[in-house]
C-alpha cells in the first residue's frame, strides 16, 4: 500500500537559515505519526511544505500520492489542517465560520448544515453557536479551529498542539477523537505536540526534530531501544530471598546484573525475550514471584536523551 505521507530528503531554507534539513520519512494510513522538538524545529515549516503552502529548496514530498508543489490545491481538498494559532473570522459567528469553510472545501449544500450542527454538538459548541467568534475564549475557539478542521471529513490530519487551551476535560475529548479517527476511521494524524504524555499515549510512531534534523524515528520501544541496552526487570517477591538465589540469576543466560533489595529484585536481562525464562528459573528456585515488571522508558526520558545527545553534536 503507497504510503499516505512521503517525504524525500526534503529541505527548506529562508535565506541563511534552514529550516527543515534532509527530512525523510513515510506515514502509514491509519496511524498516528508524532513530531516532537522544540520550537524552531521546523515542525510548522514541515507542515507547511507538506501541505503545498510553500515550496521546498530541494527534496519532495507525496501527500496521498500527489505532490503538494504542482498539486496543492488537490492535496488541500483532501486535508484537514489545525494550526497552533488558528485564524477564524472573529466578526462571523461560530456557525457561520463552519458553514463558510464547508463551502470553502465543497461540501455539498444539502448535507452542510446537518455536519455543521453534528460538529457543534460533539465539540460542545451548540450553545455558543451564534455567538460572534471575537467573544469566544481561547480554548472554545481552539475547540472550533478543530471542528473546522473536520468539517469536510478528511482523510488525512494535520494538529499542531491540539489541545492547547484546554481544559481537562476537552483535551480528553479531543484526544479520545484522534484515536477514533485513527483506529475506528482509519484516517491518519500528523501530530505535533509539545505534551510528550499525549504523543506517548497517541502515536504509533514518532519523529524527534531539532534544528530541522531528524534525529530518530521509530516506535517508542524501538527508540528506547536504540538508546538503552538491555532491560532492567523489577520482581517483587513475598518474602526477602536467600543470598544464593541471586548469584543463581547471575549465571543464567541473558542476565547481566542482578541487585537485591530486601524482598525486591531488579535484574538487568539483554531483552524482552529473556523475562520468561527468568520467572522460570525464580519459581524452580522456590522464590514466591508476587510481581514482574520490565521497565519502560517513558517518551518523556527518550526525549530528552535525543535532544541532549544533540546538543553535545552542536559546536
Amino acid at each position: 500500500m503507497q504510503p499516505v505521507i512521503e517525504a524525500r530528503q526534503l529541505t527548506r531554507r529562508f535565506g541563511e537559515r534552514l529550516a527543515v534539513d534532509g527530512l525523510t520519512f513515510q506515514v502509514e494510513q491509519g496511524e498516528v505519526f508524532g513530531v516532537l522538538g522544540p520550537n524552531g524545529a521546523g515542525k510548522t515549516t514541515t507542515v507547511r511544505l507538506l501541505n503545498g503552502l510553500l515550496e521546498p529548496t530541494s527534496g519532495s514530498a507525496r501527500i496521498l500520492g500527489l505532490d503538494p508543489t504542482t498539486q496543492g490545491l488537490e492535496v488541500r481538498r483532501h486535508t484537514g489542517v489545525l494550526t497552533e494559532t488558528p485564524s477564524l473570522y472573529e466578526r462571523l459567528t461560530a456557525r457561520e465560520n463552519l458553514a463558510l469553510f464547508g463551502a470553502l472545501y465543497e461540501v455539498p449544500e444539502a448535507e452542510l448544515p446537518a455536519r455543521v450542527d453534528e460538529l457543534l454538538g460533539f465539540f460542545r459548541l451548540a450553545e455558543r453557536a451564534e455567538d460572534k467568534v471575537g467573544a469566544l475564549s481561547k480554548g472554545t475557539k481552539q475547540r472550533l479551529a478543530l471542528a473546522r478542521a473536520l468539517i469536510h471529513k478528511p482523510e488525512l490530519l494535520f494538529l499542531d498542539e491540539p489541545t492547547s487551551g484546554l481544559d481537562p476535560e476537552a483535551s480528553r475529548q479531543v484526544t479520545g477523537l484522534i484515536e477514533r479517527l485513527s483506529h475506528q476511521d482509519g484516517r491518519t494524524v500528523f501530530l505535533c505536540t509539545h505534551n510528550l504524555d499525549e504523543a506517548q499515549r497517541l502515536c504509533d510512531r514518532v519523529a524527534v526534530v531539532n534544528c530541522g534534523r531528524l534525529l530518530a524515528l521509530g516506535t517508542q520501544d524501538e527508540l528506547a531501544g536504540a538508546l538503552w541496552h538491555g532491560l532492567w526487570v523489577d520482581v517483587e517477591l513475598n518474602t526477602p530471598p536467600p543470598v544464593a538465589l541471586s548469584d543463581g540469576l547471575r549465571a543464567l543466560p541473558g542476565v547481566s546484573d542482578v541487585q537485591l533489595d530486601n524482598n525486591r529484585l531488579a535484574i538487568k536481562v539483554e531483552g524482552a525475550d529473556c523475562v520468561p525464562a527468568l520467572v522460570t528459573s525464580l519459581v524452580q528456585r522456590g522464590a514466591q514471584v508476587l510481581r514482574v515488571n520490565p521497565r519502560q522508558h517513558s517518551l518523556e526520558e527518550i526525549y530528552f536523551a535525543l535532544q541532549n545527545q544533540e546538543e553535545g553534536r552542536l559546536p
